[in-house]
């Protein structure tokens, strides 16, 4: 019997955050660790990034801290700030409802606003070691009241060399606190620090029994996390797949993920554990009858399904571990036909893949991400060999007397040209390039930025987003770029092409709860009396994301001021 998160007895304001997270099933080393921590024993937990781990940890701090106490309660170490942001978005995001301020601390922000994030009275404090000790150097973070430390990639923070400030960091909480260690390997520096500072801790170990499948070509492609979406639809244009189940993580990234790919066109459908069975049985009887292609799906969800020719199986988001994967791929490939097995891994799960590739003794085959123009020549040697076929078979014999009296105006090349472009356009075929061949991606130097008067607070997806402007305007999803949703303001780029299109078609934009207003966003010319035009919140470097969700997180401080 499978152990899901309402059987781990944890507060209805924590499972409200779950569920509204998406969350449908706790992953092997949350099942281990959760109980454990909640127990209040000190855990030793060896599990990579990617395996849910973040959950593991914040979930029994959540249950642990008291809101009514203003004091730091708990600790989080972290290698990088990356890390740590992360980690503090997504405890965030499970302790919405319990009151819980969640304050990350690291090098490269000023000191100000975590001042402010202290005096306010953070509970849960994330940090990078060399930020803490100076913190505790200052005198502005007192650990005295903590009851929980967790170091997260504990590894990695030993091979950069933060042993010291860890015990000297260690040193200065109670005796008595309870302590985690997550780590991806466990050297001896590892065993001997837990030695010293912990006690008695259960150690935790993921143990996979991993079996290879033959005849599934099994390959990965490494992509950004903002680019996912597009790195998926020119695979989708590459492959061609007859069948294909696609895996998220989360029911709610499913749904969106299906939304978006119904928006550009494709036939797609999700299904996931919010729905009823006669939903799921409604969405898999038109998967079976190929009126849609594309079935994306959670792992649980997916579980018993028995459709035996699925060609494709993409791993949209990495799975947890090699059980999962091993299970996932399985479901292409079945009674002696060939099946493909295509994972999508960002730079932070390569980590993760290489543990997967290890416990299922196979080597993943790197590919490059096709581009745009890669899907037009495939397409046009398709088309080709189609129409080889055509003139081969002698069907374009009953068209030779319009032909003929063509050839008396134009070339033969003129008539096969133009007869081709007809087709072309007809079918949404490959619009051919009549200059210097580009990489097919949407740049800066192509796009137009358009503004949204509606953000975050108004629920605004962008797989809304894309279905409406997609279809009021006319245009293929593909001609829309990054989507930047902030809290009061959507911006979206798009191809310089279709821009007073989208404007003239599209200005009015509607969403769930009406309608939001489409315009140019502001140029530098007119931005400022200077000229300059004011960088939105999220410009410059995107901000980290944590890998079990896509939300940000609102941090401690004054009148919940990020």
């Amino acid at each position: 019997m499978q152990t899901l998160f309402h059987t781990l007895g944890l507060k209805s304001e924590i499972m409200k955050a779950i569920e509204a997270l998406g969350f449908e099933e706790p992953s092997p080393i949350q099942k281990q660790a959760i109980p454990a921590l909640m127990s209040g024993a000190d855990i030793v937990a060896q599990a990579p990034t990617g395996t849910g781990k973040t959950a593991a940890f914040a979930i029994p701090i959540m249950e642990l801290i008291d809101p009514a106490k203003r004091v730091v309660q708990a600790l989080v170490l972290a290698p990088t700030r990356e890390l740590a942001v992360q980690v503090a978005e997504a405890s965030h995001s499970i302790g919405r409802n319990c009151r819980v301020n969640v304050l990350p601390v690291y090098g490269g922000q000023a000191y100000e606003h975590q001042l402010r994030g202290l005096r306010a009275g953070a509970h849960l404090v994330v940090g990078t070691p060399g930020r803490v000790m100076d913190h505790i150097r200052r005198g502005t973070l007192q650990l005295d009241t903590v009851r929980i430390v967790v170091l997260d990639e504990a590894d990695e923070m030993l091979d950069m060399g933060f042993i010291d400030d860890i015990q000297l960091i260690l040193d200065q909480t109670p005796k008595g606190r309870q302590m985690a260690l997550f780590s991806a390997t466990i050297p001896p520096r590892i065993q001997t620090l837990a030695r010293r500072y912990m006690n008695n801790p259960q150690t935790i170990s993921l143990a996979h029994e991993a079996k290879e499948v033959p005849l599934t070509h099994q390959v990965y492609y490494e992509t950004q996390p903002r680019g996912k979406r597009d790195a998926l639809t020119n695979i989708l244009d590459m492959q061609e797949p007859h069948s294909a189940i696609i895996f998220c993580r989360t029911r709610s990234e499913a749904a969106d993920l299906a939304s978006t790919l119904q928006a550009r066109g494709y036939g797609a459908d999700a299904i996931h554990g919010d729905m009823s069975q006669a939903q799921r049985e409604r969405v898999l009887g038109k998967f079976r009858a190929n009126k849609v292609s594309l079935l994306v799906a959670t792992d649980v969800a997916a579980r018993g399904l028995d459709i035996p020719d699925v060609t494709h199986v993409i791993n949209y988001d990495i799975p947890d571990d090699a059980d999962a994967y091993v299970h996932r791929i399985g479901r292409t490939g079945r009674m002696g036909r060939k099946g493909e097995a295509i994972t999508l891994v960002t730079p932070r799960e390569l980590r993760l893949l290489r543990l997967i590739e290890k416990d299922i003794h196979k080597k993943l085959k790197p590919l490059q991400l096709p581009t745009q123009e890669d899907v037009a020549a495939r397409r046009t040697k398709a088309f080709m060999e189609s129409l080889r076929e055509t003139l081969r078979a002698g069907a374009g014999q009953p068209y030779g007397l319009v032909a003929a009296e063509l050839a008396e105006e134009f070339s033969a090349m003129q008539i096969a040209a133009g007869a081709i472009q007809l087709a072309f356009e007809a079918t949404g075929g490959p619009v051919l390039p009549t200059g210097p061949v580009s990489d097919g991606r949407i740049t800066q130097a192509d796009t137009t930025r358009l503004v949204l008067d509606a953000g975050r607070r108004r629920g605004v997806r962008p797989g809304d987003i894309v279905k409406s402007i997609a279809g009021d305007a006319g245009i293929p999803g593909s001609d829309i770029g990054n989507i930047d949703v902030q809290a009061e303001a959507t911006f979206i780029d798009v191809r310089n092409s279709v821009a007073s299109k989208i404007l003239e078609l599209a200005a009015v934009v509607t969403l769930r709860d009406g309608d939001a207003n489409l315009s140019l966003a502001r140029q530098k010319s007119t931005d400022s009396p200077t000229g300059q035009q004011p960088k939105p919140k999220s410009a410059g470097k995107p901000r980290p994301r944590d890998n079990e969700r896509g939300r940000p997180a609102r941090f401690a401080g004054p009148k919940g001021k990020r």
